[in-house]
């Protein structure tokens, strides 16, 4: 049922950023293939925002990665977390949310999600359903397994306390509820960026004081932004969305800085390692191409990372903007140099609008950026009606 531990361990690896502690892991790879139990692995999402973006992705691959390997992955929403806002990274205290803000930015995750994961290798909680429960008795035991002084060793916790910026009791309870998911869930293993380290680390705590096997931490590295610059978030403007437009997602890949490929290759492209080592390789050498690559697979309709969106079998951005032609103008090619002609992109009128007239020729175009096939006429036929 489960390969030999060495070969899931080389597979775990593989993108992260630490495993703590990782021969705790090795163990419990062991024991589920003598006993054909999966290990239950957990990573949690507050509905902070109504979208996902392949920052979110990165983590989520390596969800689908344990689920290939056979193990159970639980997707906790993180619908009264949410309430509070995870302080992690942050300089001051997050606006409140209302139940009412957290149901609408909610609605939509579960779409997002099956984009990476198995739906039916999935089992999606939310996490109200053991916190809502709690007593002040409850919160009380819960609170008197932890240190304020152990809070305070958190990086933000100590600049904001350094730096006299408030920090609520409400804010230092965040940590304790995430940490309190892993206790409700007997998890194995938790997934979290490098940012959660401290609050994976604690659900091993919580844990051992309720008489479980502490859980195993496996952190990712946090994917910089479309500016090059920070990580990606929403606060920076500098986000790809799971549920964008694939014209969009495709021209926003288009736009980073072509020193970000590698760590986007391995990060954020979902394709196997021999295949990453290959592109970033070649990125050295022909940026442009990989770069299209990259946004052709970003942009796939067969979910994101679809591996046929690089040589064309998953169509892409392009075959969406086929589909639609009333959106063809979503296709950010305004203003870009042909590489054929070095001339302006054609379809483009004196006023850089396309005309629906002028259709067939943008779609060219833009299967020769994106490196698809091209269209036959009975498609066009279709997509004009």
């Amino acid at each position: 049922m489960f390969l030999p531990v060495d070969e899931q361990l080389d597979r775990i690896r593989d993108g992260v950023a630490e495993i703590v502690p990782e021969a705790e892991l090795e163990a419990k790879l062991a024991r589920s293939c003598e006993t054909g139990a999966p290990l239950i692995v957990k990573q949690g999402f507050d509905p902070t925002r109504p979208d996902l973006h392949i920052g979110h992705a990165v983590s989520i691959y390596k969800l689908r990665e344990f689920q290939d390997l056979g193990h159970r992955v639980v997707f906790v929403i993180g619908d009264f977390t949410a309430r509070v806002g995870d302080p992690s990274g942050q300089s001051d205290a997050r606006p409140v949310l209302t139940t009412a803000e957290i149901e609408d930015n909610l609605r939509t995750y579960r779409e997002q999600v099956f984009r990476i994961l198995d739906p039916d290798r999935t089992e999606i909680r939310h996490n109200s359903e053991w916190l809502a429960a709690l007593r002040l008795e409850d919160v009380l035991r819960l609170t008197s397994q932890y240190t304020v002084a152990r809070m305070l060793e958190r990086d933000d916790f100590a600049a904001r306390y350094a730096g006299e910026t408030p920090i609520s009791l409400v804010e230092f309870l965040y940590p304790m509820m995430q940490a309190y998911d892993s206790v409700a869930l007997v998890a194995d293993v938790e997934l979290g960026g490098t940012d959660q380290k401290f609050n994976l680390l604690l659900g091993r705590t919580l844990q051992e004081k309720a008489g479980q096997e502490p859980q195993v931490c496996v952190t990712l590295p946090l994917l910089r932004g479309t500016d090059g610059e920070r990580k990606m978030s929403k606060s920076y403007d500098n986000t790809i969305g799971l549920n964008m437009e694939p014209s969009e997602m495709f021209g926003r890949t288009m736009s980073i800085p072509d020193d970000l490929l590698g760590e986007w290759i391995r990060l954020a492209s979902g394709a196997p390692a021999d295949e990453r080592s290959r592109r970033a390789a070649q990125a050295r050498e022909e940026p442009l191409s990989v770069k299209r690559w990259l946004a052709a697979s970003v942009g796939s309709p067969g979910g994101y990372g679809d591996p046929g969106a690089a040589d064309g079998r998953g169509g892409g951005a392009v075959d969406r903007v086929r589909a639609r032609p009333v959106r063809a103008r979503r296709v950010d090619v305004r203003g870009a140099a042909d590489p054929e002609t070095g001339g302006r992109a054609p379809g483009w009128g004196s006023r850089g609008r396309p005309g629906v007239s002028r259709f067939s020729r943008l779609v060219r175009y833009a299967e020769r950026k994106a490196e698809v096939p091209a269209v036959g006429r009975a498609d066009r036929r279709r997509t004009r009606q």
